[in-house]
């Protein structure tokens, strides 16, 4: 819940004026009217994912952990999303570029864009260095002004194939491409496009699971409920101009790195 002066909290006919927790320490030990004790703990980022106001589906935490490792997402770094949707990749990426990092995230439906920038507002606060655009990634994906290309570019759309072209143009060389869908024959065009410029190389596919345990002294079992498929993950690597002879990705990417890292006297 939002606190605000004068409101107060019901849970199960006790109260709790909010005025009396507020301005509390994280992880204060509250006492209702009836003497019910709860814990007052600020959300995790986590947490607030999954319980805030969406208009489009959100990443289940799992794979918005995953996106920042296998995407590399750095401070400092200049990222292009798309869509929006109910901003919570959006915040992940903006909480990992940091300060002196970009994100420009594209979302055609105002709607969505709206709910996201309400629910990113209500959790970092201001955030100068994001750029919020009306626009469709299918059709184009544009520079900024200073004409300085992307370090990765990371979508969450039915059919990212039909970006991976615009992709392609805007990343940097080296730079990385990742994009999430939710069944296999999205997963097939995806890599098929990628694979088609010419341009992309390190091609990779999977998939995340996460099952919780049960433990309770000698009784240690995994719960009969989990997080099981959510979506496919899409990774590759854009090369240098030239890299690639052919229209395929290499079968070994250790073969494309004997080709670009330096020896042992660096050249």
């Amino acid at each position: 819940m939002t606190l605000k002066g004068g409101d107060v909290y019901h849970f199960s006919g006790q109260t709790i004026p909010h005025d009396e927790i507020i301005g509390r320490e994280d992880g204060t030990v509250v006492v209702l009217s009836g003497g019910k004790r709860m814990l007052a703990i600020k959300p995790t980022f986590r947490e607030y994912v999954l319980k805030m106001p969406r208009g489009a589906q959100v990443l289940y935490p799992k794979d918005l952990g995953l996106i920042l490792m296998w995407a590399d997402i750095y401070p400092g770094s200049r990222v292009f999303e798309a869509g929006t949707g109910s901003g919570a990749l959006t915040m992940a990426l903006l909480r990992a570029v940091g300060p002196r990092g970009l994100v420009v995230t594209y979302e055609v439906r105002e709607d969505f864009a709206r709910t996201a920038l309400l629910n990113i507002d209500r959790y970092l606060g201001p955030v100068p260095n994001l750029v919020s655009l009306r626009k469709d990634a299918y059709e184009s994906i544009e520079l900024l002004d200073d004409g300085v290309p992307f370090d990765r570019v990371v979508l969450d759309l039915p059919e990212p194939w039909r970006v991976v072209p615009h992709a392609a143009k805007v990343l940097r060389s080296g730079g990385i491409y990742l994009s999430f869908v939710p069944t296999v024959p999205q997963v097939m065009q995806t890599v098929e496009a990628l694979e088609k410029t010419a341009m992309f190389t390190m091609v990779e596919t999977f998939e995340s699971l996460v099952r919780t345990w049960s433990v309770q002294g000698r009784s240690v079992r995994p719960d009969h409920r989990m997080i099981a498929h959510s979506g496919f993950l899409t990774v590759a690597r854009k090369a240098g101009s030239g890299m690639l002879t052919s229209k395929s990705s290499p079968a070994d990417p250790e073969e494309m790195l004997e080709h670009t890292l330096p020896d042992e006297t660096g050249e």
